[in-house]
């Protein structure tokens, strides 16, 4: 039996400040979702002028980078590159850059989903956020 690291509270924390300072700093108004291994929410915040969708879209994000265990850009790219056949994957909805694992010896151990900016703009947040881990 294997033994995984998980994300506690103050790691959530940590990644949800640095993912808001990173937006602000540039001015971006976004929504930015935290989820753990299993794609399941763990923190939502949308930031002051955040669009309303954005809170649909960051935690769908974050949900494919995570069970996904790679940057939901991947899907986002496939797709592009003809295989329009992947928009039928069951129960992955979040295929546009802006979600990206978190990864810790391995191990996805969660994801951050940003929405609200241009996709490269959200993965830029996402990952500010999870380097405030120190991975």
């Amino acid at each position: 039996m294997k033994s995984k690291a998980v994300l506690e509270m103050s790691d959530i924390k940590a990644v949800a400040a640095a993912a808001e300072a990173e937006a602000l700093k540039n001015n971006w108004a976004v929504t930015i979702a935290i989820v753990d291994d299993g794609g399941h929410l763990l923190w939502l915040q949308r930031l002051d002028g955040a669009p309303a969708v954005s809170a649909h879209i960051a935690p769908a994000k974050a949900h494919t980078a995570a069970l996904g265990r790679r940057e939901s850009k991947v899907y986002e790219d496939v797709i592009n590159q003809g295989r329009t056949s992947f928009l039928s994957a069951p129960t992955v909805a979040g295929m546009l850059e802006g979600g990206v694992p978190i990864v810790k010896d391995g191990q996805c151990i969660g994801a951050v989903g940003v929405s609200g900016v241009k996709s490269s703009e959200d993965a830029q947040i996402a990952k500010a956020g999870i380097a405030a881990l120190g991975l």
